[in-house]
């Protein structure tokens, strides 16, 4: 399928595309009966109030985040046909409840869950009850352990992840799991590619999972093929298909790899040339990921497996989970976890909140998208107010400039709360990381957006009191030198268009 044909397809059946196809179907529908029933109009017209008054009232009252509740109330009260009809398709989630029952049944009927060490647990209370908490959360929400025998490297950007990738990719034995959310062909693919296909020659078990936009976006219809003949097993993830269904809300942002049970890789990296700056798209490309060596990569081997088993083709995962290790490989605490959208948890912002919660002298963040619902908002702006040192970079040139203009509309408020806001002059920052008070930091796949936070499955790495926790602090220092600070006057000189642009998306932002 040649370029022009894919985006096409991707418009049709993208969410533009769907709001766009039902409002003209109610434009249709309202000219229809109209013509056709133009003796009823009062009934219809009543007929009309009555069901938009029942949907007003069912969202006023239902179990949902505050900032979707006004934005579905003002475009049933704007549109009513169009809205409720919109509400509709999108309560009912017919793909949601789909994938629920699978990662429910993945989940629940896993022949392999991993157990929580005792004495680990209780280390980590006498240490610090805060995050001994927040680790029993992580475990309730994800039934993923906390662990202390586990070596973190913090990698401080997509070049340097690559360096140490290739060198572990070379000394694979067993297998190699990769799951990403984009892989575009390039240096970086072409280089990775030439040792997966080396090692499945010499029998190491090869598997790369990928999300299905891939196959509209940066591969063609021959990659699969081409990977299957290399002796590569190759899975997309809800690939797109001409139906309309919300099962395609829900993309698999994660950025996995797994080595033989001993390494494993996330961050926000992709298997892209601008994530390495071999291609230059937004200026200098920031980013960051974290290589982990111990027992603790046994909750990404199952992470990975989970996510390939979606199927139900996987039933046997014991061979890919037995490792020895020696008793101590590194220093401090790890959690990584997934975070799914059919769960009924958010985990990935509750980690993120909590750690803000609990802060008393920095939290310092790094995200490309800062599109905050009201209670990550007011989280962010209670810390600094109760003089805690926020501060946050973003980007100097966006990727996506609706997102932009959405999260300058953010500045003036935080800003007044006392957060320090800075732009990434250089070019574009993809980092997702969390550092605070010298303690306890998180890095991973978990943007700061709706997206991220509600509809995508994501991973992260959260560690704490380990040297990996300072290496992420100097990081963000090292970053900070090359930042603007955003201030209230340069919010004042912001073009109109721009400011426009992002109050406008303002309002329909949960949609997004």
């Amino acid at each position: 399928m040649d370029k022009s044909k894919r985006g096409i397809t991707r418009l049709v059946f993208s969410r533009i595309g769907i709001v766009t196809g039902l409002f003209l179907l109610q434009v249709f529908f309202l000219l229809f009966l109209f013509s056709a029933f133009e003796n009823f109009l009062p009934q219809i017209w009543g007929g009309s109030i009555f069901l938009t008054a029942t949907v007003v009232f069912y969202i006023v009252n239902c179990p949902m985040n505050s900032n979707s509740k006004i934005t579905w109330l003002i475009l049933i009260l704007a549109f009513p046909v169009f809205g409720c009809l919109l509400f509709a398709y999108t309560k009912s989630d017919l793909g949601h409840r789909s994938l629920k029952e699978r990662t429910e049944a993945v989940i629940n009927n896993s022949p392999v869950k991993l157990e929580q060490e005792p004495n680990t647990l209780s280390n980590l209370e006498k240490l610090d009850k805060g995050i001994y908490n927040l680790a029993r959360y992580i475990a309730k929400s994800t039934s993923y352990p906390v662990f202390c025998d586990t070596h973190v490297t913090y990698l401080e950007s997509g070049e340097k992840k690559f360096e140490v990738l290739l060198k572990e990719l070379e000394k694979a034995k067993e297998f190699i799991f990769l799951e990403y959310f984009i892989i575009s062909e390039g240096k970086m693919w072409n280089d990775i590619y030439e040792i997966l296909a080396r090692k499945a020659k010499e029998g190491v078990e090869v598997r790369l999972m990928y999300d299905g936009t891939c196959e509209f976006k940066t591969v063609d219809s021959k990659f699969p093929k081409k990977l299957r003949r290399a002796g590569i097993q190759c899975k997309p993830f809800s690939p797109i298909t001409p139906f309309v269904s919300t099962h395609y809300n829900y993309r698999d942002h994660r950025k996995i790899i797994v080595i033989d049970n001993k390494v494993a890789f996330t961050g926000g990296i992709n298997l892209a040339d601008e994530y390495i700056n071999e291609k230059v798209r937004f200026g200098h490309w920031k980013d960051s990921a974290v290589m982990l060596k111990g027992k603790a990569v046994e909750s990404f081997t199952l992470m990975f497996l989970q996510m390939w088993s979606l199927d139900g083709k996987e039933h046997n995962f014991d061979p890919y989970l037995k490792n020895s290790y020696p008793e101590k490989t590194g220093e401090g605490f790890v959690i990584p976890y997934g975070d799914c959208p059919t769960d009924g948890y958010k985990t990935g912002e509750h980690v993120y909140m909590d750690i803000i919660n609990r802060a008393t002298d920095y939290v310092h963040i790094m995200t490309p998208y800062l599109i905050l619902d009201a209670e990550m908002e007011n989280s962010i702006k209670f810390a600094a107010e109760r003089g805690v040192d926020v501060s946050i970079i973003v980007p100097g040139i966006p990727d996506k400039k609706g997102a932009w203009a959405l999260a300058k509309t953010h500045y003036s408020a935080l800003i007044s709360s006392g957060v320090n806001i800075y732009e990434y002059t250089p070019g574009f920052i993809h980092s997702k990381t969390f550092v605070s008070d010298s303690r306890e930091a998180v890095v991973g796949t978990i943007n700061l957006d709706y997206r991220s936070l509600y509809h995508h499955f994501e991973c992260a790495a959260y560690f704490a009191f380990g040297e990996s926790v300072m290496k992420v602090e100097e990081d963000f220092e090292n970053t900070l030198k090359k930042c603007t600070k955003v201030t209230k006057e340069s919010i004042k000189k912001e073009k109109l268009i721009i400011k426009i642009r992002g109050y406008i998306l303002k309002v329909i932002a949960p949609l997004m």
